[in-house]
Formats: structure tokens, sequence, C-alpha cells
């Protein structure tokens, strides 16, 4: 008996060696955003739908996610990955405009109309200049995403330039905030994540983001009026998954090709998802009894307006390439 239990000990523990050993084998990436986890914001299921294609893969390579700033604050995220602290991220590309303004061109007033222009605008040679500077400093795109927004505030709808005067606004990025201050509002920084706290404390009367953002974050319980995107969508930002170059040169081919093909399942996946997003927070805000309202053709323009005196007009002026960078832009119909 004593003879017979040693041995079914002896043969467990040769498995789980066996096993710990496989496990060990395994190149582990971790992967930092911002956004909510498992509350069914889009970005988050991104990066875990490449987690459970990657580990299906079967190339000694797994994904840990760390949403919700677990890992790295939202604005810590781009440094970290570029430096090799950080493997993966999804990151609004415009919060690295800092540190590369070609990158606010991913975030400029108008410069997407629609989830169609979008999806052509990752095909064109604008992308590939943007590209271009985020393989130059240290990091590459897995998969493309473009979330439209609106506006929202606490105070009055916004719709023509003049509804934002003497409002204090969150607008993401410095193209905008250009465009709003020149509209007579003033202006607070900071990422998504931190919006509802601003708005809570009174720092912010309102602000904009992505559609998707402004239900996982739960704005509706601080705000009076949406301005969702309908027909004239002024707010549209590029969002992409990045991998860390120094952390992709390491991977053997099999790795890459894994993580390339999980990027190309993701962002499918969310350009089937990306117009409905959009109708869901109409839905949500609607149920939870905030007005909604559309920016008419004539509020656009009057906005457009000023941000060719201002948004545009310094991205062309102040930016190394700017003004090519916004004609690429502008060329795709």
């Amino acid at each position: 008996m004593q003879r017979h239990t040693l041995a079914t000990l002896a043969v467990t523990l040769g498995l789980t060696l066996a096993v710990s050993s496989t496990a060990s084998a395994n190149t582990v990436l971790r992967a930092s955003h911002q956004f909510p986890g498992g509350q069914g914001d889009v970005r988050d299921e991104m990066v875990q739908m490449m987690a459970r294609q990657v580990a299906e893969a079967d190339v000694g390579l797994e994904i840990q996610v760390y949403p919700g700033q677990s890992l790295f604050k939202a604005g810590e995220q781009w440094g970290a990955l570029v430096r090799g602290r950080l493997d993966m991220t999804l990151l609004p590309l415009d919060y690295a405009s800092g540190r590369h303004p070609e990158f606010s061109a991913t975030l400029m007033p108008g410069l997407v109309r629609n989830h169609e222009h979008a999806a052509r605008l990752n095909e064109s040679e604008y992308m590939d200049m943007i590209k271009q500077v985020i393989m130059d400093n240290g990091a590459r795109v897995l998969a493309d995403s473009w979330l439209a927004g609106g506006f929202a505030s606490s105070e009055q709808c916004i719709t023509s330039p003049d509804t934002v005067r003497g409002q204090n606004i969150r607008a993401a990025g410095p193209a905008f905030e250009q465009m709003l201050q020149a509209a007579g509002a003033s202006i607070a920084s900071m990422p998504s994540s931190e919006v509802y706290t601003a708005m809570q404390t009174g720092v912010l009367d309102a602000a904009n983001t992505s559609s998707m953002s402004f239900i996982s974050f739960r704005l509706y319980e601080q705000v009076e009026c949406l301005t969702e995107p309908g027909d004239f969508a002024l707010w549209f930002m590029y969002e992409p998954i990045l991998i860390s170059e120094q952390v992709w040169q390491r991977l053997n081919e099999e790795q890459q090709a894994a993580l390339m093909e999980a990027g190309k399942a993701a962002e499918e996946f969310f350009a089937a998802e990306a117009a409905a997003i959009d109708q869901e927070m109409v839905r949500v805000y609607e149920e939870n009894g905030i007005e909604v309202v559309r920016m008419s053709e004539e509020d656009y323009n009057a906005w457009l307006e000023i941000a060719r005196e201002t948004s545009y007009k310094n991205f062309a002026e102040d930016v190394p390439n700017g003004q090519a960078i916004i004609d690429a832009a502008l060329a795709v119909d």
C-alpha cells in the first residue's frame, strides 16, 4: 500500500512539474488599457479576444490583460510601451501627441466623417504616415479602431459653437482644445477615465469623448444633455492596439504570425460593432432620462470653420510634415 501511494505521488509530482515546465516555457505579454474590464467595453473585448486567440494558437505565447489602469495609468502607457516596460496596449493615440505631435491628426475635428470613411483612411497614405511615426518611435500596430464620439454637458446642450461659451470642458486632445477655446470654452485636460470624477466634483461642466466611453464610464449619471454623432460626427478618435517593437523583435515567427492573426480578428470584430456602439449610447442615455440632440449641418460647418483657423492651421504650421499629413487625410473620399 505504501509503495503504491509513493508511486502515485511520484507520478502526480512528475505531471505537476511537466505542466509547470510547459507553463514557464510560455512567453507572457502584459497588455494594459484604461477602460473598464468585463463590462462590455468593446476595447477591452478586443484585447481579451486577442488573448484567447493567441492562447488557442498554441505557439508558446500568453497575453495577460490589465484593464482599468490596473497596471499603468492612461498617460503612462505610451512611454512604458516604447521603452519596453509594457508589452501591449490599446491606446487613444492622441494621448501621446505631447511626445509626437503628428498624432494629433488622429483626433482632428471633422477629419473623419463616418465609420465607412474611417475604414478607408486605414488603407490610405495618411495612415501609412501615422504608422511610420509609430514605428520610428518604438511600437507597431496590431489592430486599428476608430471610435465616434460626441459631447455631453451638465449645463447646456452643445450644438453650435456659441453653446460651449463659458463651459469648462474636457476635449481629449490639442486639436479639439484649440477649436473649443476659440469658441469660448475653458479647457481641462485629462484621460476619459477621470471625466466622471471631474464632473461629479464640478471640475468639468462638459466633455467630449467616444460613444463607448460615454457608456462604460457611466457619464449619464453626471450630465443633462448628450450630443450624439448623428450624420455630422465632428469627433472621431483612433485607438489602436499596439505592441512594443522591442518585445516584437524578441518573438519568433510563429508567435508574430499568431499576434497578427489575432489582431486582424479583433479589428474585424470592432468594425462590425462600431456603428452599433453609437446607437447603444443613445439608447442608454434616453433610458436614463438624458436629453439627446444632434448637430445640424449648419452647426457642423460652423465648427469646421473655427477648426480650419485654429486646429488645422496650427497643425500645418507647427508639426513636422503637418500639412502633408492633413492633405493625405483630406484626399480620402
